[in-house]
């Protein structure tokens, strides 16, 4: 994902898709629930009632999250009994941009936090 100047060449096109695909997964990684469910599924598997658990977020709320985070190709779900097992679709990938993340955010301190945009204090 290397930002280009030409507008009008092709590569900058796919180039401008893949930036798009990329601010789809942040805005999805985005919510603080959601961020903190995939958190949860890189230590396992976890059921929907584990999560509410883990959470103290209603059980609908985490479906929905959940939902979200299927749709977007990020966790997976498989039968277990009546209930359902999801996890991390794709774990290596996740956990090393959950890493990266951790390293950056170690670089920037408190300017994240404290940005008036998207910070704690908005």
């Amino acid at each position: 994902m290397t930002m280009t100047t030409s507008a009008g060449d092709p590569a900058s096109v796919s180039e401008r898709g893949a930036v798009t695909a990329a601010a789809c997964l942040f805005t999805g990684l985005a919510d603080r629930s959601r961020l903190t469910i995939v958190q949860h599924l890189a230590l396992g598997e976890h059921r929907v009632v584990d999560l509410t658990e883990h959470l103290g977020l209603a059980q609908s709320t985490v479906s929905k999250h959940l939902a979200c985070l299927l749709d977007c190709g990020l966790v997976a779900v498989r039968p277990r009994g009546r209930a359902s097992v999801y996890s991390l679709a794709h774990p290596g990938a996740t956990l090393a941009l959950l890493a990266a993340a951790e390293r950056l955010l170690a670089l920037t301190g408190d300017a994240v936090t404290l940005c008036p945009t998207y910070g704690t204090a908005r």
